[in-house]
């Protein structure tokens, strides 16, 4: 064991109240730095332009075994299951309706970047009123339209549906979501959305971590591959690629080349708490500096023990419940330690950890060092 956990976990055991936390922010870089995993540009990076483009719909689903709509509270399916009649020719007006077998819903779906008329993608179906089940059901026809207000597929099929639900008179049992289903390959693609991307003279990239330095890297590692200084980074997100000569007209070549190149990508220090669950993420390059915690868990323990009082024979006394209530107060994690610098705060994290200090104990002492001004980090608290 080297000899920092050791004089840290020796001292751990020693006298109560105060942690003391040496931790310099000058670790080694060079075995970390070594082991730092390379990244492809296509990993860590999008061409701007080449996108999804998100679609939604509005239909009816029908075939339904009785789990539809009802149609007393919910009028947008009794106004929509006459349209669609009156479009085929059936006349309704004035009937009343009284089918379980429809079911209102919504339909989205992902027009993926190049997709060609014609060609197919997946669509996800979603109960819009009562319904308790789309099990069975067909999903009528259903245009799928974009931010822009036009129809780009059009949607139709049997549904497929992971849960399901059943009841009786006094059971009832829901396994998984019955109200949500899917369709593969269920629209049809009727339009396609304009990107000549081998006609352009200058392309971005869009990178998904912002960060100036891993900007420039990007940029260094396509000039060196290319021979030529062809890229540049404008800002923490953005690093644009003016296409050269032997590239004009060939876009998808150049990118080919590019998206394969790796670099070493960085980022700021973080620490993420996400103190519904617990969990704390630290990121590599977090330092502590020099500062002092103490702290004690306090264990409020509440026990009744009611009794019973009887009066004597042959007396005209009640029979009463008397109250008992014992309270007992404990307070431990009362520790002292001493930690050399050189100490990262991983380390801390481990000695912690072996003392029995929890999640939620770790993020009070995180939030309470960084308020204090001694984390070199940005925590976001989810």
């Amino acid at each position: 064991m080297p000899k920092l956990l050791y004089s840290f976990f020796a001292a751990l055991v020693a006298a109560p109240l105060l942690m003391a936390v040496s931790i310099a922010p000058a670790l080694a870089d060079g075995p970390i730095r070594s082991a730092a995993a390379m990244s492809r540009i296509k990993d860590i990076a999008n061409v701007e332009g080449v996108r999804q483009n998100q679609l939604i719909g509005y239909g009816l689903v029908v075939g339904l075994n009785n789990t539809g709509d009802t149609l007393n509270n919910s009028p947008f399916t009794r106004q929509s299951l006459q349209a669609m009649l009156e479009r085929l020719g059936v006349n309704i007006r004035g009937s009343t309706l009284r089918t379980g077998n429809v079911a209102a819903v919504m339909v989205t779906a992902n027009l993926p970047a190049f997709a060609t008329q014609g060609s197919r993608i997946d669509v996800t179906v979603s109960a819009l009123g009562d319904s308790k089940s789309l099990n069975g059901g067909t999903l009528l026809v259903t245009p799928l339209l974009a931010a822009d207000g036009n129809v780009y597929a059009v949607a139709q099929g049997s549904l497929a549906i992971a849960g399901f639900a059943a009841e009786g008179d006094a059971a009832k049992i829901t396994r998984g979501v019955p109200t949500v289903g899917r369709i593969a390959n269920g629209a049809i693609i009727e339009r396609e959305v304009e990107f000549a991307l081998n006609r352009l003279h200058q392309v971005r990239l869009a990178l998904r971590n912002s960060d100036l330095t891993t900007a420039k890297r990007i940029a260094a590692a396509i000039n060196d591959y290319i021979g030529s200084p062809i890229a540049e980074p404008l800002d923490s997100s953005t690093v644009q690629i003016v296409v050269p000569k032997q590239f004009t007209g060939n876009v998808v070549a150049l990118l080919t080349e590019i998206e394969q190149l790796q670099i070493e990508p960085d980022l700021p220090a973080k620490i993420v708490i996400d103190e519904r669950s617990g969990i704390i993420v630290m990121g590599r390059d977090v330092r502590v500096s020099m500062v002092a915690v103490a702290q004690g868990n306090l264990t409020v323990t509440i026990s009744e023990s009611p009794q019973v009082s009887q009066p004597q024979p042959f007396s005209r006394g009640q029979t009463t419940v008397v109250p008992r209530t014992r309270i007992g107060v404990q307070e431990d994690g009362k520790k002292l330690a001493l930690v050399r610098e050189g100490v990262s705060l991983q380390q801390l994290i481990d000695g912690l950890n072996a003392l029995g200090v929890g999640p939620r104990d770790l993020i009070a002492i995180l939030q309470a060092i960084k308020a204090s001004g001694a984390i070199q980090a940005d925590i976001e608290v989810m």
